[in-house]
């Protein structure tokens, strides 16, 4: 508590770096973004402030496994423009999995975080392999705190 019974405020040195890591394989991604949406912008602690950094970091592994209910792998459509007149380009889930593992993730994580210099910060401390291993474990990575239990 601060002065006079108001809650305190955190600061950058209140606030200690931590390294979480996930298995996205067979995970449904949009719940699983939402757990790793909460824990990059720090809403997982107690000093939980909106406008600082809590430096936290996640590691998503197997990110090209990840599920989608339904028949979204056919349905869903992801778009983007090239910056010229008529670029605009769709493609499916299936045809951005296999051209670009694990940026389904990115996208859904990204939909997830607010719009503004905070969300895009939160964004560069997400890291994101298609493969079972990754080269921080100087880090010391902990598993990741799940909101919602995966489905077996």
């Amino acid at each position: 508590m601060g002065a006079k019974g108001y809650t305190k405020s955190a600061t950058g040195l209140d606030i200690k770096e931590q390294w979480y890591v996930v298995d996205a394989k067979d995970q449904i991604l949009g719940r699983l973004a939402t757990d790793i949406a909460h824990v990059l912008r720090g809403k997982h602690m107690p000093q939980y402030s909106p406008h600082v950094d809590m430096l936290t970091h996640v590691i998503v592994l197997n990110a090209d496994k990840v599920k989608l209910t339904g028949d979204k792998w056919v349905t869903k459509t992801y778009y983007h423009h090239t910056m010229y007149p008529g670029g605009i380009r769709a493609t499916t889930a299936e045809k951005l999995n296999a051209h670009k593992p694990g940026e389904l993730v990115r996208e859904a994580v990204q939909g997830m975080l607010p719009k503004n210099t905070r969300g895009r910060t939160a964004l560069t401390n997400l890291r994101i392999y298609s493969t079972d291993t990754h080269n921080h474990q100087a880090q010391n990575p902990q598993p990741l705190p799940m909101r919602t239990a995966p489905k077996a």
